[in-house]
């Protein structure tokens, strides 16, 4: 392990990455259960989804931890299931074979632009004042999702958004156990108790027993993994249903959506989780960037081609890959210890989907806390040509509930301001002036006949 891993040199135990790696499973977990409902909605099979959504989320993981050696976990994100399930089967009337084609499809792109160095470029390109805001942002972004996951939070057609203080609408104590975990949680953190976050995940588990918040084995399912065989490479089926050219150009739209949104949403998350760990370096050219990302960003491509051909929608790096970061994780044997996992779901599916989101909550709801320091290294009172960009990004990401959006009206302030207080060598870097224009392209695409 210290060979391979260079723990040592990463200060950090084997030890102390197990729990790490557990951790973040924990925390991400929910995406076992929630992806497979959300795809079930498009006509996918439920327990074939189940099977491809811990398959890729392994493999993806294990490219993460032994190839670039990162304490990044990867699974089919959330937000492009859905859009592949209401917008593109739903609103838009296509099978499912024909979004995970243009998955398919995106994932080969993605390949392509990491074998080029493209993606990596665009990883340098982001200015440092918006890479530490982007960290803040997703610290806030994950806080909210864990109180939304409890139902702290719900829907108001009023306000957008309500506290519940005690019930969720359909009568369930799940916010008050959340609660009562982050009450637990915060006092093993103040009180620096050895894997903190692991203890906290275990005991509001079991506070939900009484209150009817921790069910054992909710969904019936068996010790053992479910058939993949109705969604596998059923996304090559797809290719042949594009007929006419309306086809083809939803085909286009769909697919380029896939792709800005996976491609900005794990460049911010893997941007974040390093800053937050203090784990990133210098380039030959002075920017800041991450060690091995070029081969980070191969393990999303990996996932994402793959999990389309297993059958599931875009595979991405989890933002509660920093709940393992909090947690002490620092190398890649933090992202093995949660790909086996994911594997091991696989059979024991019963006990891993018995933990509620109200106990995972606390944990995200902390981590939020953790990623915000970046915060204080902004000046957001000399320079407001870098200051306003960084508060767009931080404002954004939980409000628009995108990382991507939230990086997209960073950069896009940045070149504008730049260019308006005649900061041309800033605004005019090649690479920073190439993201502004995708994220021009963006949102004209926002504006076509998928919304």
């Amino acid at each position: 392990m210290e060979s391979f891993f260079r723990l040592k040199q990463h200060r950090t135990s084997a030890k102390t990455e197990y729990l790490a790696g557990l951790t973040t499973f924990l925390t991400m977990v929910y995406i076992l259960i929630v992806n497979p409902g959300i795809l079930n909605a498009a006509g996918m099979d439920w327990g074939s989804v189940f099977t491809a959504t811990a398959l890729s989320a392994a493999i993806a993981t294990l490219v993460m931890g032994l190839w670039a050696n990162l304490p990044f976990a990867l699974a089919p994100g959330m937000g492009l299931n859905a859009f592949l399930a209401f917008t593109v089967c739903g609103m838009m009337g296509y099978k499912w074979q024909f979004a995970l084609a243009a998955v398919f499809v995106e994932g080969i792109i993605f390949l392509v632009l990491t074998a080029f160095n493209i993606r990596e470029a665009i990883v340098a390109s982001i200015p440092d004042n918006l890479k530490k805001a982007i960290a803040v942002g997703i610290g806030l972004f994950i806080a909210f999702i864990g109180m939304q996951n409890a139902g702290i939070i719900a829907p108001n057609p009023a306000t957008a958004v309500e506290l519940h203080t005690f019930k969720t609408a359909s009568g369930s104590y799940a916010p008050i156990v959340a609660l009562l975990g982050l009450i637990i949680t915060s006092i093993l953190v103040v009180k620096k108790v050895p894997a903190a976050l692991l203890i906290g995940i275990a005991l509001t588990t079991f506070i939900g027993v009484p209150f009817g918040v921790t069910v054992w084995n909710p969904e019936g399912l068996k010790w053992a993994p479910p058939e993949m065989s109705k969604t596998f490479l059923g996304c090559l089926d797809g290719l042949s249903m594009i007929r006419s050219s309306k086809d083809w150009f939803d085909f286009m739209v769909v697919m380029f959506t896939f792709l800005f949104v996976d491609m900005f949403d794990t460049v911010g998350t893997l941007i974040g989780c390093a800053v937050n760990g203090k784990m990133t370096i210098k380039d030959k050219y002075g920017n800041t960037t991450i060690p091995n990302v070029k081969q980070a960003l191969f393990a999303d491509a990996v996932g994402t081609t793959v999990g389309a051909l297993f059958g599931t929608s875009t595979v991405t790096t989890f933002v509660e890959s920093s709940s393992g970061v909090v947690a002490g994780g620092r190398t890649g044997l933090t992202a093995c210890t949660t790909a086996v996992l994911f594997l091991c779901s696989l059979f024991l599916a019963p006990l891993f989907c018995s933990v509620p989101s109200a106990a995972t909550a606390p944990v995200l709801i902390i981590v939020g806390l953790y990623m915000c320091s970046p915060i204080a290294e902004i000046d957001f009172t000399k320079d407001f040509s870098e200051a306003i960009p960084a508060f767009l990004t931080v404002a954004f990401m939980p409000l628009a509930y995108s990382i991507a959006d939230g990086i997209m009206f960073g950069v896009i302030s940045y070149v504008i301001l730049k260019l308006a207080k005649g900061d041309l060598r800033s605004a005019l870097k090649p690479a920073t002036l190439a993201i502004f224009v995708l994220f021009i392209i963006k949102l004209v695409l926002n504006n076509t006949n998928l919304k």
